[in-house]
Order: structure tokens, then sequence, then C-alpha cells
């Protein structure tokens, strides 16, 4: 077998015990990696509560892990999401999953709840579970400098997680976060602070000199990619660079999605971060592309906020301020939880109360939400228990319970529909249309439009699914595409592959993804957006008109997309379907 090790570690925490599954090539080369074999252990577990003791947490490294293929340093993790009862997955950079390969693995599935706080220390074939009860209680950052890895990878959760923040993360190696779903809140449940993972060994590769032919024609595409390493791209501004974007084409989410526009926005960009904070390039291990940023103030580092980040703690809540921007951004880094979700619950806030928000305001409650202070109880919650609580359902600006990102879907129609669709909730990463609405790649699109949007979104979801399994980094698709990763899997595995046949593969993993919801119950219902998006107007300026979305176009839209992707009217799978592309069926 090349490219995997055969092996995937599996974890009993209550019984203590360690176990060793060897899969079949067939079955390898049917869910590739990653998200695909999340997929598969998910389903066995599918309908159990997020928090019961046999519901599977998997992290999964992929065919490309740990060889010279460009962008494959990065691990999925995946659970039930306790935020929204959905597949909840994360795709996390850092060293974890590359260390997890060399030391045998492809990845890890855990069941379980162990008694007391642990952690499990992985050295190559050699797994120990290792008692964590001091360490619990302590933020991420003084877990790191207590365990001090030298050559493993960390990953932990923070004091959010412990004290059951539904949107809680996972840190990575200090600077990564699996975020969005709440794993960390699914760690913490089988009371796992963290998990060290170091290994010596290599992976096998079937045709290395086929391999470094894909690697270059990859490395060339990205060269010549202005939005990934031009001047105002992302190895220059981290993702940030897409701040300025968002404000000229009036998409930037507001006052909790009431406006479009910020009027200071021009005065928070990446470049306003570059002049503060002189940041350096970092990343994922082995990537050239380096969107990380790491900044200095006074003598100490730090991790640059994402674009999201930048967003929604400046204009989703109505703040001015970077420094507040990268002080939420390390305070939610350290207590482990989710940027995007924390700044949206927090304007949810805002919206409902009418109080405005100061930096001391702002940290403050993110130390409440964190620690289970007073109304930090409920916005831990997320902003959909929070809103309803609070007698006002409609100022959650959220899908399927998932807080929606830094792109007001009024100004890109197939943001609008993969927001509605995704099968994590309000996620951009599903399909990421931006790609061709705003950075018009690989073909143009009119944002204004839902005609032809329903096809792209699910050949988009196909690819990004196999992207997650493969494992490869989105952002690099601005530039190369399925031809060149189809070559580099055919180099690896030396299994004779197209890139009609990875996205075969795809169009596999995601579908089981939605036959996953559907045995939790959701259907059209779920599929859809806030009223918001379809009654009120956006910020008309700069000659450029963001008026509501027209419900009945957007509707239309989603039933071509269940045509197309093989779902019944109601968003529901089929069972020919499901057969046809060789899942296994349940019935629903």
């Amino acid at each position: 077998m090349y490219g995997w090790t055969g092996k995937i570690l599996i974890i009993d925490l209550t019984k203590k015990t360690i176990g060793v599954e060897t899969p079949d090539l067939d079955v390898y080369n049917r869910y590739v990696g990653g998200k695909g074999f999340g997929g598969r252990y998910l389903r066995q577990c599918a309908t159990l509560p997020w928090d019961h003791p046999d519901m599977v947490i998997c992290i999964f490294t992929g065919p490309l892990t740990g060889t010279i293929s460009p962008t494959s340093g990065r691990a999925h993790i995946l659970s039930k999401s306790p935020l929204t009862g959905l597949v909840g997955d994360s795709s996390v950079g850092g060293k974890l999953a590359t260390r997890l390969k060399r030391a045998g693995w492809d990845g890890i599935v855990i069941k379980g709840k162990s008694k007391i706080p642990v952690g499990i220390m992985i050295e190559d074939n050699r797994v120990e579970f290792k008692d964590a009860k001091g360490l619990w209680g302590l933020d991420t950052n003084a877990v790191h400098k207590r365990i001090r890895p030298k050559n493993a990878s960390l990953a932990c959760i923070g004091p959010a997680a412990e004290n059951g923040v539904h949107f809680a993360s996972i840190i990575v190696d200090r600077h990564f976060a699996a975020g969005r779903s709440g794993l960390g809140l699914s760690l913490a449940k089988k009371k796992i602070k963290y998990i060290l993972v170091g290994g010596t060994g290599h992976c096998k590769v079937k045709n290395q000199k086929k391999l470094k032919l894909a690697r270059e024609d990859i490395l060339r595409l990205t060269a010549a990619s202005p939005a990934l390493m031009g001047q105002f791209g992302f190895t220059c501004l981290g993702t940030g660079a897409v701040y300025d974007l968002m404000d000229n084409r009036r998409m930037m989410p507001t006052d909790n999605f009431r406006r479009t526009r910020f009027k200071h926005a021009s005065k928070l960009n990446a470049a306003a971060y570059t002049r503060t904070y002189s940041p350096k390039k970092h990343g994922c291990l082995g990537c050239h592309i380096l969107c990380k940023k790491i900044g200095t103030k006074n003598k100490n580092s730090f991790a640059m906020p994402e674009f999201e980040t930048m967003s929604h703690f400046t204009a989703l809540i109505g703040c001015m301020d970077t420094e507040l921007v990268v002080k939420a951004n390390e305070r939610c880094n350290y207590l482990g939880m989710d940027t995007i979700s924390a700044a949206s619950t927090l304007a949810c806030r805002r919206e409902i109360t009418g109080l405005d928000y100061t930096r001391g305001k702002v940290l403050s409650l993110l130390d409440d939400i964190a620690f289970g202070k007073g109304e930090g109880k409920d916005l831990a919650m997320g902003s959909k228990h929070y809103a309803k609580k609070m007698g006002a359902p409609k100022a959650a600006m959220a899908v399927k319970g998932l807080e929606l990102p830094a792109y007001d879907p009024r100004g890109a129609y197939g943001m609008a529909l993969g927001y509605a669709l995704s099968t994590r909730g309000g996620c951009h990463l599903r399909a990421y249309p931006i790609s061709h609405e705003i950075f018009r790649k690989p073909v143009a699109t009119d944002r204004f439009s839902f005609s032809g949007k329903a096809r792209i979104i699910k050949i988009a979801e196909d690819l990004n699914a196999v992207v997650d399994s493969l494992i490869a980094c989105k952002f690099i698709f601005f530039a190369a595409g399925l031809e060149e990763y189809a070559t580099a899997y055919e180099a690896v595995t030396g299994i004779e592959t197209s890139a009609q046949d990875l996205l075969k593969k795809g169009e596999c993993i995601y579908y089981n993804e939605r036959i996953i919801n559907a045995m939790n119950k959701f259907d059209a219902d779920d599929d859809d957006l806030p009223d918001r998006f379809f009654t009120e107007t956006g910020s008309s300026t700069n000659n450029i008109r963001i008026p509501p979305i027209n419900r009945g176009a957007f509707l239309e839209a989603r039933k071509k997309y269940y045509n197309i992707r093989g779902l019944t009217a109601n968003g529901l799978p089929k069972k020919e379907k499901a057969q046809t592309l060789g899942l296994l069926w349940n019935n629903l």
C-alpha cells in the first residue's frame, strides 16, 4: 500500500484500550482519507446524541499527507456538532497531520469517555494515556508552555470547552484553530485535555518522479496567481487580503447583517495591521503559501486575526479598534473558542439589547462566555439559542444553528445558496462560491444572479469534499485544479485516477453527509436563510445596488440543486442515488 499506512488507531476511553483497524485498499480508495473517512465512522453512530459516550471523534490525514505534494499538511477533525446537531468538522493546519502520518497512522477514531481528564500521547506505535488533572482549567497557551512539545504536534482545549461553550474550538500548535462546529466541547465531554503526536517514519510513495512533476506544475500555477502570491494576495497579507474586496463589493456584514458597508473599513484593513504589527509569514508544515501571519508587539508574538475575525470584531459588532480585534483573537485562541461564532453571538446581543461595545466590554464578555459567568452562560450556547431565549429569534444570523461568516449573501447569490445548503450549517467553505463570484476563478459569474449556481454549488461541494479528504488546502485551488491533484494522487498511491474520478469520490463523500443529516431529521426547512436577507436591503453605495434576495428565485435555485444532487423535493437523499454511489442505505 502506498500513500496510506494501512492502519487506523481506535481508542476506547471508557475501557482504556487501544485497537488497530486495517481497511483494505478498496475502502481507502473509496473514502480517500480526511473528511471521507471521518464521515464513514460518523455514519455508524450518526443518530446518537453528540455527547453520548459511543459518539466518535475522528482525526484523519490523507494519502498526500507526509509527501512533497503542496499544501498536504492539514488534518481533518470530525464528529457530531454540539452547536448544530449536524455533521461537525474542521480542517486544521499546523503539524498534526504530518506527525500522525509519520507515526504510522492514517487516522484516529476516539470513542468512550474517561472518568478523569486525560492526555493522549502518541509516539510512533506507542500510545499512552496521561493524567491531565493538573492541566484542566489551563488555557491553551499555558498548556503549550507546560508540555513544551519539541518534535511533536500538540492539540488541546481551553476553559471554553471545559465549561460547555457550544462553539469551543481545538487549538493546534498554538496558532491553528479547528473551529466552527464546537469540536472542542466534543473533546471536553470525553475528558480529553490534549493529544500529543510525534512520529519518525516516512510515507511510502509509488512514483516519486511523477509526484515531483505534479508538484512542479502546482507550484508553477501558484506562482502565477495574484490572489495567492501577489503583493496584495494571501502570502503577503494573509486571508485579511479579502477585507478590502468585501468593502469594495458592499458585502461586508455590518451591524449584525443589517447593513453591508462599514464606513470605517478602509482604516481597518490588512495593510493597517501590517503597519502596526509587522507580521511574519507562517503556515502549515510543508506549505509554500504561508497565509498565516504572526505579529509582534513589545517583544511578544501572537497569531494575527484571519479575515472573518477582522471583519466580525469590527463591522459586525460596530467597533473601530484594531487592537480590540488582535486581543479578541488572542483571547479566543487562549480560551479555545471560535471567533466567528463568538463575534456573531455578540452582534446578536447588541441588536437585541441596543448596547454598544467598548474594548473592555468585549473582552469581559468573552471571558464570561468561556467561564460560564452571568449572561455568558446563554451566549455560550450560540446566537440561535440566545436570540430565542431573548424573544427575538430573527436576530440570530445563522443557518442550521451555525453563525454566518463575513460574506453578506445579498452581495453574492452563489454564497446565499451555499450557506443554505451546507451540510454543517452557515459555512462558506463547503462550496466557496466567492472564488468565482468575487475572485473570478476559475470562471467569472454574475454575483447577482442564481443562473447556473445550483450546478456550480454541487460541483464545488464535491470538489471541496475530496480536497478535504486528500488532504489539500482549498486556497491553492485559486490556481491549481483537480487535474494536477489527480496526478499527485496517482503518483503517490499508484492507483490510476482522473480529475473526474476524484470528483466522483467527492460526490460520494458529500452525499454521505446528506444522509447523516437526514438521519437526524434535517430537511428542506433547514436549507434556508434568515428572513432578513429576503426582506431588507443592503448598503447600496459606490454605484452598487444591494437589494434583498428574491425568495422565489432562491427557492427555484434550491429546487434545481436538489434535482442535480439527486435529492427529493424535500431535500432528502434517495435510496437509488445512494446505492448508485455505493453507499449503504438506512431507512430514513
